[in-house]
């Protein structure tokens, strides 16, 4: 489900027309999480930490409102939901992009998202699973102690989902840090949003449950 959002009266509409006509409107900012706690108890509960800190995000995207707004044919759209395309990485070194649908209950998700993962590791196809404007684009780069990050990008390609990137997790004064990237149309939000999203993820990382 979608709503359309009256450009004309929007209280962004400057930003919006501003930053539409740029080549590249996308802006991105990397910080680091604290992964602690939300590390020991996917590991006390034998939850894969991949999924467990993807959803957190999920929720969190979930819970902010410019993360779920798309550009679709120079119209403004809110989705009721966003859904996660994230990169399943394949013992081949490969990786096909995969679509998990969206629950805010963790284990419920885990129990959708299990085939569509199989799915993917068992095709050599780069996109087994086809998805629609309403996801967020995620990939785990946990080889990485990134500092920054760069995507790359068909400028021709009408393109408004956020991107979210996972790096390598790190301990750092005994706590275990791991580097987040997130790039998103600066059209549909600022630094004040993103600020919003890493304040947001790092209190449900920090929830001990």
């Amino acid at each position: 489900m979608r709503k359309e959002i009256n450009i004309k009266e929007w209280y962004r509409k400057d930003h919006f027309e501003f930053f539409s006509k740029f080549s590249e409107p996308f802006f991105g900012v990397t910080a680091k999480i604290d992964c602690t706690l939300a590390y020991k108890i996917s590991k006390e509960n034998g939850y894969s930490f991949f999924l467990y800190y993807l959803h957190k995000t999920l929720v969190t995207t979930n819970k902010i409102e410019p993360f779920k707004y798309r550009i679709i044919d120079g119209k403004l759209f809110e989705y009721e939901a966003i859904n996660a395309s994230p990169t399943i990485n394949r013992e081949n070194g490969s990786f096909g992009f995969s679509y998990l649908d969206y629950h805010e209950d963790f284990k419920t998700f885990c129990d959708l998202a299990a085939p569509r993962i199989e799915e993917v590791r068992n095709s050599n196809s780069l996109m087994p699973a086809l998805s629609g404007e309403n996801v967020i684009h995620f990939s785990a780069l946990p080889w990485i102690d990134f500092t920054s990050l760069s995507h790359a990008r068909h400028y021709d390609f009408p393109d408004s989902c956020p991107k979210i990137s996972f790096g390598k997790m790190v301990t750092e004064n005994d706590k275990q840090l791991m580097s987040v990237s997130v790039h998103v149309h600066h059209g549909l939000m600022d630094g004040l949003h993103v600020g919003q999203f890493f304040e947001k993820l790092q209190e449900l990382m920090n929830e001990n449950n």
